[in-house]
């Protein structure tokens, strides 16, 4: 489980493929990740392999590349990274659990006032779970839904501090980033579909 508040930025230094996965080193500040150990890189968690002075090795199994970028990320990359949360740890972002449901696209960013928008076109299974001033994760940041200007896109706005420390001031229109809709929405739509003679996903 995690937060969505992004606690380092690291960056690809390595992209392997292997057995159908891919496995990725990944450079981060940290001196005392464990093997087993959860780590959130941009919103998917993933399982610690080899723990390193100055960085991880994770391995990406064929589903998850099919959900996410990392198939096309290179090395070079810069990623947002989050630990997972502890008990005692205070709950700051939105509860997130590091599964992607699916990839988005800026469609359009620009500031305003002293807030940075973006416009996300998203997929199906995150647009029926948003609300405004619900909850998103995009790239593993907790974010607020700001709006829905339009069918199938959400906008967000970001914070100064929030485009300091992480990776969403890189992002340009065209951009693909990892979405997480809202964890309570996906269990109300789960829950509510089959009673209304639809599928839950």
């Amino acid at each position: 489980m995690f937060t969505g508040l992004v606690t380092a930025i690291g960056e690809i230094r390595r992209a392997a493929p292997v057995g159908g996965g891919l496995e990725l080193e990944i450079g981060a500040p940290w001196n005392d990740l464990a093997p087993g150990e959860s780590v959130a890189v941009d919103g998917a968690c993933l399982t610690v392999e080899v723990a390193k002075e100055d960085g991880f090795v994770v391995h990406v199994v064929t589903t998850s590349l099919a959900r996410t970028c990392f198939a096309v990320r290179s090395p070079g990359h810069r990623v947002n990274l989050e630990r997972a949360l502890r008990a005692t740890d205070r709950l700051g972002g939105h509860l997130v659990q590091g599964h992607v449901d699916g990839v988005g696209e800026i469609l359009a960013a620009r500031a305003e006032g002293d807030s940075w928008l973006l416009d996300l076109g998203v997929p199906p299974v995150v647009a029926e779970v948003s609300v405004p001033l619900g909850s998103i994760a995009v790239d593993g940041v907790s974010l607020t839904v700001n709006a829905l200007p339009a069918p199938g896109v959400i906008q967000v706005a970001v914070i100064p501090f929030t485009l300091r420390h992480t990776t969403l001031g890189d992002r340009r229109p065209g951009d693909r980033v990892h979405l997480e809709g809202d964890t309570v929405g996906k269990y109300v739509r789960a829950m509510v579909i089959p009673h209304l003679g639809g599928k839950a996903e």
